[in-house]
């Protein structure tokens, strides 16, 4: 069996708040995030599912679970990276998420990608 290293996927976050999408009136506040995976292992493996954990400035928790990310499965070879942004709406000005993206390697390991705690805030010039 291969050792971990061999199982590797970074993920990098940038999130960005949309204040023309917005209504803070209705506490409405939407936020985009761009995201890069990157397989820096030494096996190929295939994104199969994500599983994000959303709370907000309330400590509402909300999880969501799916296949693929923007309707696609990517196959990352080591070294090969794969983009994509999405988005998501909260109650509040400031929340946070975090989750992990499951991988099925070329050898068939099965095994999940973590995706560290990254905070969605309006700027602060907007406070």
């Amino acid at each position: 069996m291969a050792d971990d290293s061999s199982y590797a996927i970074e993920v990098t976050v940038r999130p960005e708040y949309l204040e023309d999408q917005s209504d803070p009136a209705q506490d409405r506040y939407l936020f985009a995030y761009y995201i890069t995976i990157r397989n820096v292992g030494s096996v190929g493996a295939k994104l199969i599912s994500r599983h994000w954990v959303i709370t907000d400035g309330h400590m509402k928790v909300e999880e969501v679970r799916g296949a693929g990310v923007v309707g696609e499965q990517p196959h990352l070879d080591p070294g090969q990276s794969f983009e994509y942004n999405s988005g998501c709406a909260l109650a509040t000005p400031v929340g946070t998420m975090h989750g992990s993206y499951q991988m099925l390697a070329d050898d068939g390991t099965h095994f999940e990608a973590e995706i560290a705690s990254f905070t969605l805030s309006i700027p602060r010039t907007l406070h």
